[in-house]
């Protein structure tokens, strides 16, 4: 008899935290690597959100919680919900989570049998098909184009849609891309969801106020109502709020899977951090300035980064709405040498060659579904940025 479970062999590490963590032992180890890996906001948390969980922890507030979350921070995602989406969760229809991959984890453990067909749309992050597979799912992977600016259509929807298909995965803005779709697609994109009503879907909002030039963010069941009964709209703490490691992912939903969700939370982890969750209640419900300040750095980051990997010989990169990643294409530099005279065969190779040459670590486009492109954070300080990609730059010169 094995002792590991079968259901193991489904599922690979994550790739990201893998790469990240190689990153980090090259580091430890003394090397020079700049690590572009990594999804998460290069800025403290704020002080008063710090403050908030001290105060917390003072007075004695670091008990277990309820597996679904304190009252007050659902209170206070509830009246988040209502006033920057429209949406009406009462506090029954929150879910607490330790950050929006748990309450992914959740949501699929609770609901997908064998068998049934998750479609996530490609490039994607790489957890959601991977926690579709761990509950014996099977993911049904539509790619999108450069072209269509990494969003898919209703038309390739449609087709992917069967009579096994119980999730639809969202996530706008996007990992890897940065793509976000407007009010007017989610809505052609809700036209076939209505035609089908065995689907639900997963609303991954996580970045939801990392948005540039003017673009309007949406959800779908703000988008149509006649959704909302079938939609778990997801966000957290971690990218707005720069609140990483703080682990607060939280969700609305349908009662009864909101229900289910906790019962599952309850025979795992019991509850989020306590002290996390009045830290959030304070981010929720405080100060929010400096999600304008972050976004106006982010915005000159990114218009830095695109400018410079269009420089680069053999790369090509749009300009992305939202989150903090660019996902260029590294079609031009696949069949070229490296000095080594190893051939470069695909963007696994690619991005091996730029950590081994230039140490600058960043993540193949294959991890997320779509290839030759790779994915750079560029949630760093405007020095490392400009460091990296004058390494790229280097890296790519010399390939023949």
């Amino acid at each position: 008899m094995a002792f590991f479970a079968s259901r193991l062999s489904r599922i690979n590490p994550s790739a990201t935290v893998s790469i990240n963590t190689k990153s980090q032992e090259m580091k430890a180890a003394g090397k020079d690597v700049i690590g572009l890996a990594v999804g998460e906001p290069d800025f403290d948390t704020p002080d008063h959100i710090q403050e908030a969980a001290i105060q917390a922890m003072r007075e004695g507030k670091t008990r277990y919680a309820a597996p679904a979350g304190i009252p007050e921070l659902r209170e206070a995602i509830s009246a988040k919900f209502k006033r920057e989406n429209g949406l009406d969760y009462g506090i029954d229809q929150i879910a607490v989570c330790a950050g929006g991959k748990q309450i992914i984890y959740n949501a699929f453990t609770a609901t997908v049998d064998e068998g049934d067909e998750v479609i996530v749309p490609a490039p994607y992050w790489v957890t959601y098909p991977d926690l579709a597979l761990l509950n014996g799912g099977t993911p049904v992977i539509v790619e999108s184009t450069v072209e269509a600016d990494f969003k898919i259509t209703p038309a390739q929807l449609e087709e992917a849609i069967t009579p096994k298909t119980k999730w639809l995965v969202l996530n706008s803005p996007c990992n890897p891309t940065g793509s976000a779709y407007s009010p007017e697609e989610l809505k052609a994109l809700s036209e076939v969801l209505l035609r089908h009503p065995q689907v639900w879907i997963l609303c991954d909002d996580i970045y939801e106020h990392l948005l540039y030039d003017g673009a309007q963010f949406a959800t779908i069941a703000q988008v149509e109502p006649k959704l909302y009964d079938r939609t778990l709209t997801l966000n957290g703490m971690s990218k707005s709020f720069c609140m990483t490691g703080w682990r607060v992912g939280y969700a609305g939903g349908p009662v009864e899977l909101i229900k289910a969700m906790n019962m599952l939370q309850s025979q795992s982890i019991t509850s989020t951090s306590t002290i996390s969750q009045w830290a959030a209640v304070e981010a929720l419900n405080g100060d929010q300035s400096h999600i304008a300040s972050n976004n106006e750095v982010f915005k000159e980051r990114r218009d830095l980064v695109v400018s410079m990997l269009n420089q680069a010989t053999g790369l090509t990169c749009n300009t992305p709405i939202g989150a903090f990643y660019v996902y260029p294409s590294c079609a031009g530099v696949i069949g070229k040498k490296t000095p080594g005279s190893k051939v470069i065969d695909n963007d696994e190779d690619f991005v091996i060659y730029l950590l081994e040459t230039e140490g600058v670590a960043a993540v193949h486009g294959e991890a997320f579904g779509l290839s030759p492109f790779f994915r750079i954070s560029y949630a760093l300080s405007t020095d490392v940025l400009e460091d990296a990609c004058q390494r790229i730059q280097r890296a790519c010169a010399a390939l023949t």
